[in-house]
C-alpha cells in the first residue's frame, strides 16, 4: 500500500464518504439556507459554484488537509520558481513564464529566459501585424487570405480551441484552417478550396521531427510548389520549434522561425508562438490581454489561501469523486458554441498529464488518477449523452460553463441558453421524485394509470454533482484565465497523486512502436513478428492495398 493511501488525511476521507454516500444533495440545501454563499468563489468576473456537490463543511476540510499533506504551496513555488520538477526529463514547466507581464528577470540553465519570451513576443507582434495589415505577401505579390496550422497534440488543440473561443474578435479577411491528422483526407480537404498565392502555412513543432506533423508539411509544400516557383516556399512557409536547424533545411528562412523550449511542455505551450495563429487571427493586443488573464489566475493560484483558490477547490473535488466514490469519468459541458473545443483540449490536457500509472519515483500506485474528460457544447448534448447522466447507474461528476453575455444576442436565443444551463445543473442535483411527477400529471389532467405508469419511468435520484463557472463574457482575458484555472486544477492534481503531470511517455512508446511497423508496411512477404492479430491484420492490409 502506498503512502498516500495509508495518511491520515486519506483515510479520514475514505471514513467520511461512507457517510456522505448516504446523504442527498436536495437535503443538504434544505438544511442549509447560506450553502451558495459557503461553496462559491469569485475572481475578475467569474464565479464558480460548487454548492451543488455531495459535500458539507466538514467534506471541504478534509479534503484541504489532503492539499495540506501535499504541500500544494510548495509545489506551486518550485514551478514557478523554474525548478526542475519534470524530474523525469530533468526539465522545468515554465508556461507561467511566457504570460507573466512582469517580465522579471528568471534565469535557468544560466540564462534569463524573460528575455528570450520578450523577444518572441515582438518577433509575433510584427510577423502577426504584417500578416493582418497585408504587408505580409506571398510570393506573387498577394496579401494572405488563409492561414493553415499544422501541427498535433498542443500544437494543434490549443490553437484551435482558442481562435475558436475568440472568433468574435478574429480578423473578417483572414480564415484560419487547422490540420493535425495524418490521415492524408484532413489536409487534401483543407487546401483543396484554397489559393496557393494567398495562403500562409505555419508549420509548428518542437522538435521538427513529428512525424505526423513533417509528412503534413511535406505534402502541402509539395502542393503549393506544383502551382509556385520553387523559391516561393520561403514566403509562404513558418516555422515554429525549437529545431532551427531542422526548419532550415525544409526551406523556411530564419526570420520565419518562432522559437519553442523545452521548458513548455506541448499541451501548456499555446502561451508561447504556438500561439500565433491566435495572435494573427485576434491581433497581438488581444493575444496579451489572453496571457493577462492566464496571469492573473496564475497570481491567484500563487496567493489565494487553499480553502480560496480556484484550481485547488476544482482538484480537490475531482479527487473526491474519482478516488473515493469511483467516479471514472468526468464531463465539461460549455454551454456556448464558441467553446464548443474545450472537452477535447481538456482532454488532453487532463488525461495526457495525470493518466500514469507510476508515481515521481518510478513505483505502481494502488489509486486511481486521471479520470476520462468527455462532454459537448449545451444543448446539444441534452439531446445525445445526457439521457445517461440523468438515468444511468453511473456517477458522473460535471462542470457547466457559460456566460451572461452574448457575443451574438439573437432574439431570446441567450435567453433559453441559460435557462438549459440553469436547468440542468438543478435537476442532476435534485432529481425527480415520483410524487413530484405524480403531482404534475395531475395538474396537467393526466388522470387513470398513467400517471403510475409514467412516474416510474420519469424518476430519477438525482444526486449528480457539478460545478457550475459563470463569467461575464468570453473575451481573451476570461479565456485566459479559464485555461489557466484547469492547468493549475490538473497540476494540483497530480501533486496530491504523487504523479509528474510534465511527461508523457506512454505516448513515445506508442510512436516507437508505429515506427517499426511502418517500414513492415513497405517491405515484401509476410508480417510474423508481432501477435497472431497484428500480424493477421498487417497481412490483410498488404494484400488489400
Amino acid at each position: 500500500m502506498s503512502l498516500l493511501t495509508q495518511s491520515p488525511a486519506w483515510k479520514a476521507l475514505e471514513a467520511h464518504q461512507k457517510i456522505m454516500v448516504l446523504r442527498h444533495m436536495r437535503e443538504l440545501f434544505e438544511l442549509d439556507p447560506l450553502r451558495f454563499e459557503k461553496f462559491s468563489l469569485h475572481l475578475n468576473g467569474i464565479l464558480l459554484d460548487y454548492s451543488k456537490n455531495l459535500i458539507t463543511e466538514e467534506t471541504v476540510l478534509l479534503l484541504l488537509a489532503l492539499a495540506e499533506q501535499a504541500d500544494i504551496k510548495r509545489w506551486a513555488e518550485k514551478m514557478f520558481s523554474g525548478e526542475k520538477i519534470n524530474t523525469s526529463e530533468n526539465r522545468a514547466a515554465l508556461h507561467t513564464a511566457l504570460r507573466n507581464p512582469s517580465r522579471k528577470a528568471l534565469n535557468l540553465d544560466g540564462k534569463n529566459i524573460m528575455q528570450e519570451v520578450q523577444k518572441n513576443l515582438d518577433h509575433m507582434r510584427r510577423f502577426s501585424d504584417a500578416v493582418r495589415s497585408g504587408n505580409a505577401m506571398g510570393h506573387s505579390g498577394k496579401p494572405f487570405t488563409d492561414v493553415v496550422n499544422i501541427g498535433i497534440g498542443g500544437s494543434y488543440l490549443g490553437p484551435l480551441m482558442a481562435s475558436e473561443a475568440l472568433k468574435p474578435y478574429g480578423s473578417p479577411y483572414l480564415r484560419l484552417h487547422f490540420v493535425s491528422n495524418v490521415d492524408g483526407a484532413h489536409l487534401a480537404e483543407t487546401i483543396k478550396p484554397l489559393n496557393p498565392e494567398s495562403t500562409l502555412f505555419i508549420v509548428a513543432s518542437k522538435s521538427f521531427t513529428t512525424q505526423e506533423t513533417l509528412l503534413n508539411a511535406n505534402s502541402a509544400r509539395q502542393w503549393l510548389l506544383a502551382r509556385l516557383p520553387g523559391e516561393a516556399a520561403a514566403k509562404h512557409f513558418v516555422a515554429i520549434s525549437a529545431n532551427p536547424k531542422q526548419a532550415a533545411k525544409f526551406g523556411i528562412p530564419a526570420n520565419h522561425v518562432f522559437e519553442m523550449w523545452d521548458w513548455v511542455g506541448g499541451r501548456y505551450s499555446l502561451w508561447s508562438a504556438i500561439g500565433l495563429p491566435v495572435a494573427i487571427s485576434i491581433g497581438m493586443d488581444n493575444f496579451n490581454e489572453l496571457l493577462a488573464g492566464a496571469n492573473l489566475m496564475d497570481e491567484h493560484f500563487l496567493s489565494a489561501p487553499l480553502e480560496k483558490n480556484m484550481p485547488v477547490i476544482l482538484a480537490l473535488l475531482g479527487i473526491w469523486y474519482n478516488n473515493f466514490f469511483g467516479a471514472e469519468t468526468y464531463a465539461v459541458l460549455p454551454y456556448d458554441q464558441y467553446l464548443r473545443y474545450l472537452p477535447v483540449y481538456l482532454q488532453q490536457l487532463e488525461m495526457e498529464s495525470n493518466g500514469k500509472r507510476m508515481n515521481r519515483a518510478g513505483e505502481p500506485v494502488d489509486y486511481a488518477t486521471a479520470p476520462i474528460i468527455w462532454g459537448d457544447a449545451g444543448t446539444n448534448g441534452q439531446h445525445t449523452f445526457y439521457q445517461l447522466m440523468y438515468q444511468g447507474t453511473r456517477l458522473i461528476p460535471a462542470d457547466f460553463l457559460a456566460a451572461c453575455e452574448a457575443h451574438n444576442p439573437l432574439n431570446e436565443h441567450h435567453a433559453v441558453l441559460l435557462s438549459h444551463f440553469f436547468a440542468q445543473s438543478e435537476a442532476l442535483m435534485q432529481g425527480r421524485t415520483e410524487s413530484e411527477i405524480k403531482a404534475e400529471l395531475g395538474a396537467q389532467g393526466v388522470t387513470g394509470e398513467k400517471p403510475e405508469q409514467w412516474a416510474k419511468h420519469e424518476t430519477f435520484t438525482g444526486n449528480q454533482p457539478n460545478n457550475a463557472i459563470l463569467f461575464r463574457k468570453l473575451d481573451p482575458k476570461t479565456l485566459g484565465s479559464l485555461i489557466a484555472l484547469y492547468e493549475h486544477k490538473v497540476f494540483v492534481e497530480g501533486v496530491i497523486w504523487n504523479i509528474n503531470s510534465f511527461d508523457q511517455w506512454g505516448v513515445e512508446v506508442g510512436k516507437r512502436l508505429a515506427a517499426r511497423i511502418r517500414s513492415e508496411l513497405s517491405s515484401s512477404g509476410t508480417a510474423g513478428s508481432h501477435d497472431a492479430s497484428t500480424n493477421g491484420l498487417i497481412n490483410y492490409y498488404k494484400l488489400n492495398n
